[in-house]
Parts: C-alpha cells; sequence; structure tokens
C-alpha cells in the first residue's frame, strides 16, 4: 500500500490509533487570531484523518476532544468547544454514515447539557451498525476518573455481593471502563512538540507506542499520519517481556 509515498505494510497496521490533538490555540495565535480560529481549523484537520483513515484501514481511532480540565478555559472557549461536538453530530454525522463508520463517545456526562447529550447518544445509535471502522470520540474526559468511576462501580457491586474481590484481575476490571469492548491503544499520537499525555486513556495506553510530532494539530496531515503509521512499523513491541 502506497499512500502519500510511504510504503505501510498492510500486515502491521496498528489496531487502535489515539490522537492528543494539541496546539489549536497556538496556531490561532501564531496568526494573531482568536484561539476559536484555531479550534475551527483543527476540526477541519480532524475530518481529513476520519476520512482518509478509511483508506488505510486502522481500525479503531480515539480523539481527544475536550478533556475535564477543559472547563477550566475561558468561557467563550468552552461554548466553541461545545459547539464543534453538535457539529460532529449533526452536520458531520451523514459523512460518518456515508462512509460506514462507528461513532462512540467515552467520557463523563457531568456537566453536559441534556440537549448535547440526546444529540451524542442519537448519534450513536444512528452509527452502530457502520462497520468500516470506530471512531471513538473521547469528550468531557479524565484517565484518572474513568479509573476511579471504575472503582466505585466495583465498590457498588461488592456491596450487593455480586463480585468477588478475589477474581477480580486487569482482565475484568477493564470490563468497568467507559467502553471495554474498545481494545487497549497501540500507537498514541500528540501533536505541537509536547511530551506528555495529559491524563488520556490512561489504562489503555499502558504498553503504546507514543509518537510526537512537532506540527500543531491544525498542520497535521495525511501525510504525517502515514509517517507515524510507518515509525509504529519499525518498532518492536515487547509488552515487559524480552523477546528471543
Amino acid at each position: 500500500m502506497h499512500l502519500y509515498s510511504y510504503e505501510i505494510d498492510e500486515t502491521k497496521l496498528p489496531c487502535h490509533v489515539a490522537f492528543i490533538m494539541d496546539g489549536n490555540g497556538r496556531w490561532a495565535q501564531k496568526r494573531n487570531l482568536p484561539r476559536i480560529n484555531g479550534h475551527q481549523k483543527g476540526y477541519e484537520a480532524l475530518k481529513r484523518i476520519i476520512e482518509f483513515n478509511k483508506k488505510v484501514g486502522v481500525k479503531f481511532i480515539s480523539v481527544f476532544a475536550f478533556s475535564t480540565e477543559n472547563w477550566e478555559r475561558p468561557e467563550d472557549e468552552v461554548s466553541f468547544l461545545m459547539s464543534l461536538a453538535r457539529k460532529l453530530v449533526v452536520e458531520y454525522l451523514e459523512t460518518l454514515l456515508s462512509n460506514d463508520i462507528r461513532l462512540v463517545i467515552t467520557g463523563s456526562r457531568e456537566r453536559l447539557n441534556l440537549e448535547l447529550i440526546k444529540l451524542l447518544d442519537d448519534a450513536v445509535e444512528k452509527s452502530k451498525n457502520c462497520k468500516s471502522y470506530t471512531l471513538n470520540v473521547v469528550f468531557n474526559y479524565g484517565g484518572r476518573k474513568e479509573i476511579l468511576d471504575a472503582a466505585k462501580k466495583i465498590a457498588i457491586h461488592y456491596k450487593e455481593n455480586s463480585i468477588n474481590l478475589e477474581k477480580l484481575n486487569e482482565v475484568n476490571f477493564k470490563n468497568y471502563l467507559y467502553h471495554p469492548e474498545i481494545p487497549d491503544v497501540d500507537l498514541l499520537i500528540r501533536t505541537s512538540g509536547e511530551y506528555r499525555i495529559s491524563n488520556f486513556l490512561l489504562w489503555q495506553s499502558s504498553y503504546a507506542e507514543l509518537y510526537f510530532s512537532s506540527k500543531l494539530w491544525p498542520d497535521f496531515t495525511p501525510r504525517d499520519y502515514c509517517k507515524a503509521i510507518k515509525d509504529y512499523q519499525k518498532r518492536e513491541r515487547r509488552f515487559g517481556k524480552v523477546l528471543s
């Protein structure tokens, strides 16, 4: 498979690629534009990757759209990010359906208004039978909160005598996460030159290969995506073991 001159081995594709889409605000500031202009450009970059991924063939894509910490940003910026979420599940939904892309939303419902929750739920329901690949929009999410919420569910089940703690392990603990059916992250890509994972899919990214791009997210292209996958395919994944 030749994509933008990068030869990608179809037999070594990551199953799950996750994106921390960083740098929208800095992209705007460099151009003396409001931060929301950067988020709009970032949304356009996301759409390019979503549609291009169907050609690549990765079966699960996760994108960090809004963190629980993002509520502390200026009110107009938060409002604009919420409007982008609406746009994705209203205006862009037909594109997802026509490309046979299943939509999943991972995150908390706390602080979201009922109208947005209904729009998110309706979009997820409409796309549930799509089979090309799964787009997991990680929205109103914190990795520590997800693990804490899982622990609370376990405590409730223990109180109800519906779980045996002696049999609790990493495999069945995962069943208490927001979307246990989504496999662990194989490749985690972060843009903008920052070297951290920012409370993103902590459990799922335990053994992810990390790839950092100096590009700001609005400038990240399908070519850059191919480059990251090519780099991933050169690595030897050990999962803590010594390979012979």
